[in-house]
C-alpha cells in the first residue's frame, strides 16, 4: 500500500503532517502512527494532520486518529484534521471521529493556534 508522509514544523510549535494515499491496514499505516508520535516528542500545541490527498481511509486508519489524538492530549497538545474530503470525511463524519477530532477545510486554518473547527 502507498502513503507518503510529509512534515512540516512551524513556529510557534505547530507542526504539520501532510499525508498522501490511502490509510489502510498496513505497514504505510503504522508509519504514521509513528511519523505523530515522532513529532510529539518535540512538544509541539498544535500538530495537524492534512488529509486533503488521502483518497480512501478505513477502521484501521480511523483508529490510528483517534489513538494518535489521545496521546496528543496526554502530551499536552491537539491533534487536528485538516483537508478531508469525499469519502474520506463521509468516513470520518460517520464514525464520529469529528466529535473526537477537530476538522478543518485547510491545513492553514487548522495550523492557527486558536482556530475553531468547522462545524459543518
Amino acid at each position: 500500500m502507498w502513503l507518503k508522509i510529509d512534515t512540516e514544523l512551524r513556529e510557534p510549535a505547530i507542526a504539520i503532517i501532510r499525508v498522501a494515499g490511502r490509510i489502510v491496514l498496513g505497514r504505510a499505516s503504522q508509519e504514521l502512527e509513528w511519523k505523530i508520535v515522532e513529532i510529539l516528542k518535540g512538544s509541539p500545541r498544535v500538530v495537524v494532520v492534512d488529509l486533503g490527498d488521502v483518497t480512501h481511509i478505513d477502521s484501521t486508519g480511523v483508529g490510528i486518529l483517534v489513538m494518535c489524538s489521545g496521546k496528543a492530549k496526554s502530551a499536552g497538545a491537539e491533534l487536528r484534521l485538516a483537508g478531508a474530503r469525499g469519502a474520506v470525511e463521509q468516513v470520518l463524519r460517520l464514525t464520529r471521529v469529528n466529535d473526537i477530532i477537530p476538522m478543518f477545510a485547510a491545513a492553514d486554518d487548522a495550523a492557527r493556534e486558536n482556530s475553531s473547527a468547522q462545524t459543518a
